[in-house]
């Protein structure tokens, strides 16, 4: 078949009326492309804004769950992603970020207190109560033990230098100010932050 210049452009314009009418909803190319479309898996979904926790960068995730948020229902997280309006990441997340979702719902993740008795070779499951009442009563032990109030020249200055504190590094300003307040107001000396580690 021979093409000259004027049946091109006639073939180019019957092709280009049938595309059109077939885009503005005449012919079954509407009904076909609506059919192969899934629903967004986000749509039933509550959005809620966190922090990421694992580095000193303090990147901003969403967090989607499903559940119809009732007080004692459990939500069951189904997709974590950055948060675009976050001004630290602008959306983005490094490989440890992307991967919260598995770390959420991974097998091994510690839910509960775990305590290991002196002597003993295996970790029990304990409350929050006696784990907190624990971890205070051998700080309080070990800062009356050690606390030094004056120096050898008689200077005083409050020192607890057997414990140290070790702050998250993904807190607000305000989380780490009172972090920091309660650490000198113990006396501790060594105190860093997770961004270091």
């Amino acid at each position: 078949m021979e093409l000259n210049r004027r049946g091109f452009i006639k073939l180019t314009g019957v092709g280009l009326a049938a595309s059109s009418l077939g885009a503005l909803g005449f012919g079954f190319a509407g009904d076909a492309l609506a059919a192969s479309v899934r629903p967004f898996k986000l749509a039933a979904t509550t959005e809620t804004r966190n922090t990421c926790t694992y580095c000193s960068v303090a990147c901003g995730i969403l967090i989607y769950s499903l559940g119809d948020r009732a007080k004692n229902a459990l939500s069951d997280i189904i997709h974590i992603e950055g948060d675009p309006d976050h001004p630290v990441n602008r959306g983005t997340l490094c490989p440890k970020g992307s991967a919260l979702l598995d770390i959420v719902h991974a097998p091994t993740r510690l839910q509960v207190p775990k305590y290991r008795a002196p002597g003993s070779s295996e970790f029990k499951p304990v409350s929050w109560d006696f784990a907190l009442t624990r971890i205070a009563t051998l700080m309080k032990q070990d800062r009356d033990a050690n606390f030094v109030a004056k120096n050898a020249a008689g200077t005083t200055v409050n020192r607890w230098i057997s414990t140290g504190m070790l702050a998250a590094s993904a807190a607000s300003s305000e989380t780490a100010f009172l972090t920091w307040k309660v650490a000198r107001a113990f006396g501790m000396l060594v105190f860093d932050n997770q961004a270091r580690v």
